[in-house]
C-alpha cells in the first residue's frame, strides 16, 4: 500500500490523493466521512490564504503597503481559480499519454481533455469522495503557491505585472511542477520516487525559489537595507500565523484525501513539527540577540509548517520532532545572517522559510520516512531515497528558477515590473490602489 498521492483521470482509473492506495474496484464508491472531511479540509486550506498568508505578510510591510499585499492574495486567489477551471486542472491531472517507466512529453505536463472541467458532473469520483471537492481541494494549493511569492517582492512590484507574471508562471511553472510530481505512473518525478505528501517540492520550494529569483530581478527596495523598515503590524503577523497552523492541518491531514489513520497522524506530526519549529527559532533569537521576539516567533511556525509538509504521510513523531527542530533553526539562519551577508531583498523572507523550509523537509522525508526510523513510508535504503529526494529537489530549484527568470525579464521588457521611485516612496495602496489602509 503506497503513501504517495496517486492521480488518474477516467472512468475505470481513480483520481486519488497523498496516502490513498489504488481502490481495488474499479469504480469506487461515495463514502459520507470520507466526503464531509474532504469538504472541511478544503475550506481549511482557503483559509490559508484568504485571511491567514493576506493577514501574516500585510502585517510585516509598512503602513502604506498593507492594503496592496492584502490585494494582492485576494486577486491571486480569484485568478488562480479560474485559470484551474480553464485549463489548471488538466494541466496538472490529466495523465492521457502516460504509461509508468515510460518518458514523453505527458510526463512532464498533462493534456487538456479536462480542460474547462470537461466531463466533470455531480456524479463523478476521486476515489470516495466527489471529483469536484478534489478539484476544489486541488484548487486551493494552485492559489496558496503563487501568493507566497508575493513575499519576495513586496512594496515594489506593479499590481498589473504582478497579475501577467503569477498567470504565466502558474502555467508554465506551477501546473508542470505538480503533474511531475503527482499525477502518477509515467509522470517524470514520481516515476523517480520522489516523495512529496502534501506540497514540499510542488508548493514551498517552488514558491521559494520563485520568489527569490523575482527579488533578485526587481532589485531591492528603496532605503534597503539601510532605512529603516519595520513591520507595521505584528497583531496582523500573529493572526496571520495562527491561521496558517490551523488551515495547514486541512493541507496535510487533507491529503491523506480520507477520514483515515493517515490523516490523523498527518495532522499529529504537524503539530509536533510546528510546535518544535518555532521554539527552535524562538531559542536561537534569545541565544543570537537576547531576546526572543514575536516576529521570530511566527516565523517559526511557518518554517516548521512548511518543512513537515511533505512528510506528513509518512514520518512518525520522532521523525517530525527532528524536522521541525532543524528547520526553525536552520530558516532562522538564512532568514537573518544569509539574507544579510548576501545582500538580497527577500522582503518577507519567502525564500528563507518556504525555499529552505522546503528543501529541509523533502531531504529529510527520504530519512525519517524509514520505518527504521519510525517512519511509515516504504524506504529501505535511507541514502538511495535521499538522493531521489535530492533529485527532485535539484530538478525543481533549477526548472522553477529558469523559468521564472525568463518570465520576468520578457515581461519587465513587455510592460516594467516595479513602480516608480515616486510611487514607492508614496506607498503602493495609494499609487497603486487610491486607498489608505488606515484613514487618520
Amino acid at each position: 500500500m503506497t503513501l504517495r498521492k496517486i492521480a488518474g483521470l477516467g472512468a475505470l482509473l481513480s483520481l486519488v490523493m497523498p496516502g490513498l492506495a489504488l481502490a481495488e474496484e474499479a469504480t469506487p464508491t461515495l463514502n459520507a466521512g470520507d466526503t464531509a472531511w474532504m469538504l472541511t479540509a478544503t475550506a481549511l486550506v482557503l483559509f490559508m490564504t484568504i485571511p491567514g498568508l493576506a493577514l501574516f505578510y500585510s502585517g510585516m510591510v509598512r503602513s502604506k503597503n498593507v492594503l496592496s499585499v492584502m490585494m494582492q492574495c485576494f486577486a491571486i486567489t480569484g485568478l488562480m481559480s479560474i485559470l484551474w477551471m480553464v485549463y489548471g486542472y488538466s494541466l496538472a491531472f490529466d495523465t492521457t499519454g502516460m504509461e509508468k517507466g515510460v518518458l514523453n512529453f505527458n510526463s512532464f505536463v498533462g493534456g487538456l481533455s479536462k480542460a474547462f472541467l470537461n466531463g466533470v458532473t455531480p456524479d463523478s469520483l476521486t476515489a470516495a469522495f466527489p471529483e469536484a471537492v478534489f478539484i476544489t481541494f486541488q484548487m486551493t494549493f494552485a492559489i496558496i503557491t503563487p501568493a507566497l511569492i508575493v513575499g519576495a517582492f513586496a512594496e515594489r512590484m506593479k499590481f498589473s505585472a504582478m497579475l501577467v507574471f503569477m498567470a504565466i508562471w502558474f502555467t508554465l511553472v506551477y501546473a508542470p511542477i505538480a503533474h511531475m510530481v503527482w499525477s502518477g505512473d509515467g509522470a517524470l518525478m514520481w516515476d523517480w520516487g520522489v516523495l512529496d505528501f502534501a506540497g514540499g517540492t510542488v508548493v514551498h520550494i517552488n514558491a521559494g525559489i520563485a520568489g527569490l529569483v523575482a527579488c533578485l530581478v526587481l532589485g531591492k527596495r528603496k532605503g534597503y537595507p539601510t532605512t529603516p523598515m519595520a513591520p507595521h503590524n505584528l497583531g496582523y503577523t500573529l493572526m496571520g500565523a495562527a491561521m496558517l497552523w490551523i488551515g495547514w492541518f486541512g493541507f496535510n491531514a487533507g491529503s491523506a484525501a480520507a477520514a483515515n489513520g493517515t490523516a490523523g497522524m498527518a495532522m499529529l506530526v504537524t503539530q509536533i513539527a510546528t510546535a518544535a519549529a518555532a521554539l527552535g527559532w524562538m531559542f536561537a533569537e534569545w541565544i543570537g540577540h537576547g531576546k526572543p521576539s514575536a516576529l521570530g516567533i511566527a516565523s517559526g511556525v511557518v518554517a516548521g509548517l512548511v518543512a513537515i509538509t511533505p512528510a506528513a504521510g509518512t514520518v512518525g513523531p520522532m521523525g517530525a520532532l527532528v524536522i521541525g527542530l532543524a528547520s526553525g533553526v536552520i530558516c532562522y539562519f538564512c532568514a537573518t545572517t544569509l539574507k544579510r551577508r548576501l545582500g538580497y531583498d527577500d522582503s518577507l523572507d519567502a525564500f528563507g522559510v518556504h525555499g529552505i523550509g522546503g528543501i529541509i523537509g523533502a531531504i529529510l522525508t527520504g530519512v525519517f520516512a524509514a520505518p527504521a526510523l519510525g517512519g511509515f513510508g516504504e524506504v529501505v535504503d535511507i541514502g538511495a531515497q535521499v538522493w531521489i529526494q535530492a533529485k527532485g529537489v535539484i530538478f525543481t530549484v533549477v526548472y522553477t528558477a529558469i523559468v521564472t527568470y525568463i518570465i520576468l525579464k520578457v515581461l519587465d521588457l513587455v510592460m516594467g515590473l516595479r513602480v516608480t521611485e515616486e510611487e514607492e516612496s508614496v506607498g503602493l495602496d495609494l499609487a497603486q490602489h487610491n486607498e489608505r489602509g488606515y484613514n487618520l
